[in-house]
């Protein structure tokens, strides 16, 4: 069998936009997760029982079910049950998302067990309030501790995605399908797909140790 790559080059104007539609749902959902998770992983260092039962619930549940079972509940299960729709871009970017905060709650658990006691006796004793502490002292620093998690967990969604293509929601590995569907052929689509991811993940693991060498300098000014 001879390859035929011009079929690719046929079909780039529908690899670019299933390119942003991959790439918007990876950074909304990542900014959403990131979001989830700073709420959870408190809830998680609580000294309130109930909350650190339902962070440990929650945890639970979507670090234990398959992540495609999850966007099969948010797209065709919950709609039958609850009085809401949700499109494809939705349903995905929701269940990223909070799939997402599970896995970055237990980081910036980790990253905010990680500081110093010192830091909340001394921001206790010139009369810092909790929430003021936690979002001006400790969380920034637990961010700059968990921030290789960030980037790898940032890397894992961007790979995630595909799954959307599973609810119709035309990303570039449904774009391959396509082009197997219509001219029977499968190496070349799934091959041009494979490099397009090998470059976002090449090209973020460039940026994330960017932004690490820039956080480390501006730690030591």
């Amino acid at each position: 069998m001879q390859l035929d790559f011009s079929i690719i080059l046929n079909w780039l104007p529908q690899f670019g936009s299933a390119l942003l539609v991959t790439l918007e749902t990876t950074v909304c959902s990542l900014l959403l997760g990131l979001l989830l998770s700073i709420p959870l992983s408190l809830c998680k260092i609580s000294n309130v029982k109930p909350l650190q039962w339902f962070a440990a619930l929650y945890t639970s549940i979507f670090r234990g079910v398959p992540l495609l079972v999850q966007v099969f509940m948010m797209y065709f299960g919950i709609p039958l049950v609850l009085p809401v729709k949700f499109t494809a871009f939705q349903a995905g970017t929701l269940v990223f998302a909070m799939n997402s905060a599970a896995y970055i709650s237990e980081s910036m658990r980790g990253g905010i067990k990680a500081i110093d006691r010192g830091q909340y006796e001394a921001a206790m004793a010139l009369g810092v309030h909790y929430p003021s502490m936690m979002k001006d002292i400790i969380l920034p620093q637990a961010i700059k501790s968990v921030l290789p998690s960030l980037v790898n967990e940032f890397i894992s969604l961007l790979k995630n995605t595909t799954l959307i293509a599973s609810i119709g929601l035309v990303d570039i590995l449904r774009v391959g399908q396509l082009i197997q569907s219509r001219t029977y052929r499968a190496f070349e689509p799934f091959f041009a797909i494979s490099v397009f991811y090998y470059v976002l993940v090449m090209g973020l693991s460039f940026l994330g140790k960017l932004l690490e060498r820039w956080v480390n300098k501006s730690d030591r000014r």
